[in-house]
C-alpha cells in the first residue's frame, strides 16, 4: 500500500524526489502480529483457547470448565471469532466452537516454557504453571 510513495518532490524546490517506504513489509507484519497477540493477550481467553485445544466445545461446558458465566465465555468467543481464531457451528440453538488453526493452542502451551526461571516464581506459581502445562497437554 505504501511501496512506492514518492517524497520530496514540490515544484517549488530543486530537490530530487525520494521513494520511501512508508510502511515497510516488516512493519506491517508486526503490526499485524502484535495485533493479534494483543487479541489473545487475556488470561481468560489463553484458558478458553487452551481449552478448545481437546476439540470442539459448546459455550456452556467452556463456561463451566474455565468458572466463567456463559456470557463472559460468549463475549470473549465474539472477540476470538472476530480475529479468525475461533470458528463456530450452530446445531439447533447450541453454538460450538473449535480452533481453526488447532497448533495454535500447543503454540501458546509451549509459550509457557519462555516464563521466568523456577527460581523467579512463588511455590504457588510454579504448581498453577505445571498443574495448566499438564492439564493443557492431553
Amino acid at each position: 500500500m505504501w511501496e512506492g510513495i514518492v517524497l520530496g518532490a514540490s515544484r517549488r524546490t530543486n530537490r530530487p524526489p525520494q521513494k520511501v517506504d512508508a510502511m515497510p513489509y516488516r512493519l506491517l507484519a508486526a503490526n499485524e502480529l502484535a495485533e493479534f497477540l494483543r487479541v489473545l493477550a487475556h488470561p481468560r481467553r489463553i484458558q478458553i483457547l487452551a481449552e478448545l485445544r481437546s476439540g470442539e466445545r459448546d459455550v456452556a461446558s467452556l463456561a463451566k470448565e474455565a468458572g466463567l458465566s456463559h456470557s463472559s465465555v460468549s463475549q470473549h468467543l465474539m472477540v476470538l471469532r472476530a480475529h479468525r481464531i475461533v470458528s463456530e457451528r450452530r446445531v439447533g440453538r447450541r453454538v460450538f466452537y473449535r480452533l481453526r488453526a488447532e497448533q495454535l493452542a500447543d503454540w501458546l502451551l509451549r509459550g509457557m516454557d519462555f516464563l521466568p526461571p523456577v527460581d523467579q516464581q512463588t511455590d504457588e506459581l510454579r504448581k498453577a504453571i505445571r498443574k495448566a502445562q499438564s492439564k493443557w497437554s492431553h
